[in-house]
């Protein structure tokens, strides 16, 4: 192989979007780019407080150009252009968007530019709480069990929640809807020059873990299924899809207007996408019933299994298991925590207000003054509360948290369950809070070892990826040490990026299967974490502690629910 034959993987991440240039012959990073979604960077379309989470298309267009371009002119420009034969991208999700007949979203076009139920609904958006609690509820009327392989329960966080929430509220959006698209299945759409929506490519991946296709049905649900829980999704599966594809086939080529726009040829072979955790755990090398966990915002865990060994069992509570979504001939296994490093980022937000909303009052430094330090002390608060919190000895009457701040997803979706802290007293200060809420974060990586393994799914060792992975020594020797096994960290920072890049080389002929490109391109590991055995005892005591606090909240979620729905029967 030539060495100037370079691939792009572009990962789209919950904050931005970052792309990067490789060499397929030996997975080295020739360039990087990393852009922050402006409009999602100053809270456009959000509602915090009512889990509305939206992202504007432009946020991601505009990072997909900007990223390419950037990673081409570090690269050298022309040359390096020249060099580059595929183009793979991975998303977060589900984050679907509502698109007209031409595969547009409706954000694009005119009368929809700011309405956030035009935009792309992110997948930590949980406006469709109740939607997905109907979804879960009129499954069991069926002989079918349609939810067989998402784990049994339908979370909100998913495709058909999310669309049945949008229909119901927006009938402007219903009105103008052609189809319902994910996002990591619309960037290809928009790179290869798509204008019919009927010719979008759907990826495995997403179809299968969010959208409930499924190779048994022949496809997605019958219309049946969804015109009986709501008339308005009468007629919906003829605007959707039937066949889905693997990341290692193509979606086409770069269109004219595409590779104008990027400085690349019409050659460059662009890949049908896939979510940014499963690329990401090809990225990281996965193997067989290994455990890759990306660690960002949330967690996204990925198993891999030969689809012939697990043929006939279905894990319950976790989301969902899909033959190719991950690697062709095997089974890709999901699971998941909703807040990991949104749990640490919460609580930075809580120690941080005096200096968001009271410095810039000061009347003893100018404002450039009290800008430069509130940046400086946020850059400050996350690494030395992990090094307050490291010395703190571990005690069975510790403060105890549970890391449920985003609701659950793992094992037994619920976005209902709200986080907790509790053990509080006058000695409780910001370390000692800190440390319950990674231990917190730990115990339910544990709880999704544990459901796994329950199921009769084995779990032979725990590959740490993403953000977290590579930035807290203090967390990651935490979980090692709740686990009670080692957890290898992929030394390559882009690790998502890099899994695009791997499949990228397959769609463009370079390797002929996704093995074979990971084998060549996979970067290896840089750190391993091994538990200290002396803490097993006093963890599995304090996982007792967390599963027992975790069921009281959940009751008492459930009575209050309860309690509402018979208000609202009354009231009615």
């Amino acid at each position: 192989m030539s060495k100037d034959q370079f691939v792009i993987g572009v990962d789209y991440g919950s904050d931005s979007v970052r792309s990067v240039l490789i060499n397929a012959l030996n997975g080295e990073e020739i360039a990087s780019s990393v852009f922050n979604y402006p409009r999602w960077q100053d809270g456009l379309y959000c509602v915090p407080s009512e889990n509305q989470f939206r992202q504007h298309p432009l946020d991601y267009v505009e990072g997909l150009e900007t990223t390419i371009k950037d990673c081409l002119q570090k690269a050298g420009g022309t040359e390096a252009a020249k060099a580059v034969k595929g183009l793979s991208i991975d998303t977060t999700g589900s984050t679907p968007v509502a698109v007209d007949k031409h595969g547009t979203p409706l954000a694009l076009t005119p009368g929809f530019e700011k309405n956030p139920n035009a935009m792309f609904i992110l997948w930590k958006d949980h406006t469709s709480v109740t939607e997905a609690a109907q979804i879960n509820e009129h499954a069991t009327k069926f002989d079918t069990n349609y939810l067989k392989y998402v784990g049994g329960i339908y979370s909100s966080e998913w495709f058909w929640a999310k669309l049945l929430h949008i229909i119901r509220v927006d009938e402007q959006v219903r009105q103008s809807l052609h189809s319902w698209v994910e996002h990591c299945d619309w960037i290809p759409f928009l790179l290869t020059g798509g204008t019919d929506v009927k010719e979008i490519k759907r990826g495995r991946c997403s179809a299968g873990h969010k959208a409930l296709w499924a190779e048994e049905f022949g496809g997605l649900p019958p219309d049946d299924f969804f015109s009986s829980l709501d008339p308005l999704l009468k007629g919906i599966t003829s605007k959707l899809f039937t066949e889905t594809y693997t990341a290692d086939k193509a979606a086409g080529h770069l269109s004219q207007e595409w590779a104008t726009r990027l400085g690349l040829s019409t050659d460059v072979v662009v890949g049908a996408g896939a979510f940014d955790a499963h690329m990401g755990a090809v990225g990281g090398q996965i193997e067989p019933y290994h455990l890759s966990k990306v660690m960002g915002t949330s967690t996204c865990d990925i198993l891999v299994a030969p689809s012939a060994e697990i043929e006939g069992k279905l894990v319950k509570g976790i989301c969902g298991q899909v033959n190719g979504s991950v690697i062709p001939g095997m089974a890709g296994l999901e699971a998941g925590q909703s807040a990991f490093g949104d749990t640490y980022a919460w609580f930075k937000n809580v120690l941080s207000w005096p200096l968001n909303n009271l410095l810039s009052h000061s009347k003893i430094i100018d404002a450039a003054t009290a800008s430069a330090l509130k940046a400086e002390m946020a850059e400050l608060i996350i690494p030395e509360l992990s090094r307050q919190a490291a010395l703190i000895p571990l005690d069975f009457d510790n403060e105890l948290s549970i890391d449920w701040f985003n609701g659950r997803r793992t094992p037994d979706a619920n976005q209902e369950l709200k986080g907790a802290i509790s053990g509080l007293g006058l000695g409780s200060d910001a370390p000692r809070v800190f440390r319950s809420l990674a231990e917190a974060t730990c115990f339910g990586a544990k709880s999704i070892v544990d459901r796994f393994v329950s199921e009769g799914i084995p779990v032979k060792g725990i590959i740490g990826i993403g953000g977290v992975a590579k930035k807290s020594p203090f967390v990651m020797q935490m979980m090692a040490d709740v686990l009670g096994m080692p957890i290898r960290i992929h030394q390559f920072k882009h690790t998502c990026a890099l899994g695009a890049a791997m499949f990228a080389a397959v769609v463009a002929g370079i390797y002929p299967t996704v093995e074979e490109a990971m084998q060549a391109m996979g970067r290896g590991f840089d750190v391993e974490y091994y538990p200290e055995k002396a803490n097993a005892s006093l963890y599995q005591r304090r996982f007792k502690q967390y599963h027992d606090l975790g069921d009281f909240i959940a009751k008492q979620t459930a009575a209050k629910t309860s309690a509402q729905k018979l208000s609202n029967a009354i009231i009615a």
